[in-house]
């Protein structure tokens, strides 16, 4: 299995480059128009997943993404059966926030001789949903209770915790939908424990938002909602993840 797409994010993690991906919904997904509109926007990934795929056909989307696009098309998968060998890579995610086994090790005992059969680039992830002010659809699948959202010691020790277990992405979240995203202090006492790249999602809908998290330590900005709801601000929000040290974000 190949790792062009972590080598490529340590690459622009170590060059200070940031990253945006923006996640479709199978479910929600409409006009293929979309897809152009967001490579040319700006986006740097595509992520595809859904807590639950009841109306959507999920391999339909990621063959349409791939037929449309040049970039990654990486799958965010919400259960076992999300799992298409057409796209790039897999976050094989880990529910490391909470206390459910069956997203700590359970369901990926299932999905891992199906993955083996693919030629997906495999991303162990650390995932951590962090309360963002509802419970959102992620929160009430995974049976799990969010991190609350002023417990960066919390947070901080469960991202270590991930990265010594050997997992090579750290992937916090609100989840689709949320009040709020993950409070800047959090993600800054996050990047002082851990040397992976670290995703932030959930509750992004803003360009000056995405620019304060990324300036926080994100290395991947993840939007959906925003994108789904407000396609032109996909441009503004690329503009800012895409900083550098002597940039000011966009307005």
């Amino acid at each position: 299995m190949s790792s062009h797409i972590y080598t490529s994010l340590l690459t622009s993690q170590n060059q200070k480059q940031k990253k945006l991906a923006v996640l479709i919904d199978p479910d929600k997904f409409g006009s293929v128009d979309f897809i152009a509109q967001a490579e040319k926007a700006g986006a740097d990934y595509f992520f595809i997943g859904g807590s639950i795929v009841s109306k959507g056909d999920f391999n339909k989307c990621v063959n349409t993404v791939k037929e449309h696009s040049k970039l990654p098309v990486i799958i965010f998968p919400g259960h076992v059966d999300q799992v298409s060998p057409v796209a790039d890579g897999i976050l094989f995610l880990s529910l490391i926030s909470g206390r459910n086994p069956e997203n700590l090790i359970g369901k990926h005992v299932l999905a891992a001789p199906i993955l083996k059969k693919t030629n997906l680039e495999i991303l162990p992830t650390g995932y951590m949903l962090i309360d963002g002010g509802k419970v959102t659809a992620a929160t009430y699948m995974s049976n799990t209770v969010p991190i609350p959202h002023d417990k960066n010691d919390i947070a901080a020790c469960t991202a270590l915790a991930g990265e010594m277990l050997g997992l090579k992405l750290v992937y916090m979240d609100t989840g689709s939908g949320a009040n709020k995203h993950v409070s800047l202090s959090m993600i800054q006492e996050v990047r002082k424990n851990i040397s992976i790249p670290i995703i932030v999602g959930g509750g992004i809908r803003k360009a000056e938002d995405a620019y304060e998290i990324c300036k926080a330590g994100a290395d991947v900005i993840v939007i959906g909602t925003v994108a789904e709801e407000s396609p032109g601000l996909i441009e503004q929000i690329a503009r800012s993840v895409h900083y550098n040290q002597a940039t000011q974000p966009a307005k």
